[in-house]
């Protein structure tokens, strides 16, 4: 490619950056593919306008792999110093104050608020009374879509169930959730004296989550008949109390049924599990002083 020089960097090179980044760290298109939430024709083309605007290649890519050019180790080495002197502007600004301003991005799964450990809720109370010119921006979403946000620099933290890892990112655990097996007070089992045996519950239709599950999660649903999908835990609430259906559910989260007798637990000596929910940041983060109280008030 001809050389050229880079007038300035918009907001849009910095994107390309980060994409450039993530795809080197994944090794490949196709691996970023799922963590970037675009496909590879998307991230190719993305790919070749960085390179355009740069005026050199950065990454040779085809039936022999993907490999980074040497001036593509440079560029990867100059974004990372560049990223960090923006990071730090924005600390020296914060401690030019005298204390914490800006904004949190955090994403969180869908119903965890009624988790009775208030560990997050207390620690954005903290951080709300310590920086009280802080902006919050809170955001539900899935496993998959917070782990993205962290690794392209949307989030500054997300609290997910841990399932798989990824290489990327730290994770910290903060809870133990245990979740049971649930019908709704209009299903044939909810009246049954005798614990179902397995032979029974096979009889009815259930539901499976569509998102990540942990080996032990995956065993305990090929024990039932699951006829029915559902995107998070809320979607198996509704489908339980169509009394329809039977699925498994956070025990804090279903209590609220439970309570009010609209739902109940099914043998829940045998048919339960746990899993664990974490705090989750990106490896090799730079200082953030907003991020780091709010890490200080969780404990972690």
């Amino acid at each position: 490619m001809k050389s050229k020089s880079l007038a300035q960097v918009t907001d849009f090179d910095l994107k390309l950056l980060r994409i450039f980044k993530t795809v080197s760290e994944c090794g490949s298109f196709s691996a970023a593919e799922s963590l970037l939430g675009i496909t590879r024709s998307a991230i190719s083309l993305h790919m070749s306008d960085l390179e355009k605007r740069l005026g050199m290649r950065l990454c040779q890519r085809g039936r022999a792999g993907f490999a980074l050019t040497d001036e593509g180790r440079d560029i990867l080495h100059h974004s990372d110093s560049m990223m960090a002197a923006i990071e730090n502007f924005r600390q020296q600004v914060n401690q030019m104050h005298k204390h914490m301003r800006g904004e949190f991005n955090i994403g969180i799964i869908n119903n965890l608020v009624t988790q009775p450990r208030m560990r997050i809720t207390d620690a954005l109370d903290s951080l709300r009374k310590n920086g009280p010119e802080i902006r919050l921006n809170l955001s539900m979403s899935t496993a998959a879509d917070i782990e993205r946000g962290l690794m392209d620099g949307r989030l500054h933290v997300g609290a997910l169930p841990l399932t798989s890892p990824m290489s990327g990112l730290n994770y910290s655990q903060l809870y133990d959730e245990k979740s049971m097996l649930y019908c709704s007070n209009t299903h044939p089992l909810f009246n049954m004296d005798v614990e179902p045996d397995d032979e029974t519950l096979i009889q009815y239709d259930a539901i499976v989550p569509s998102f990540r599950m942990t080996a032990e999660t995956i065993g305990m649903h090929q024990m039932l008949n699951c006829t029915a999908t559902a995107t998070d835990r809320e979607g198996i609430a509704f489908l339980i109390l169509t009394g329809r259906f039977i699925g498994f559910l956070p025990d804090h989260y279903a209590a609220q049924w439970v309570e009010k007798k609209l739902m109940r637990a099914i043998a829940p000596e045998r048919m339960h599990f746990s899993s664990k929910i974490a705090i989750v940041t990106r490896k090799g983060r730079r200082p953030n002083a907003i991020l780091e109280h709010f890490l200080h008030a969780l404990d972690l």
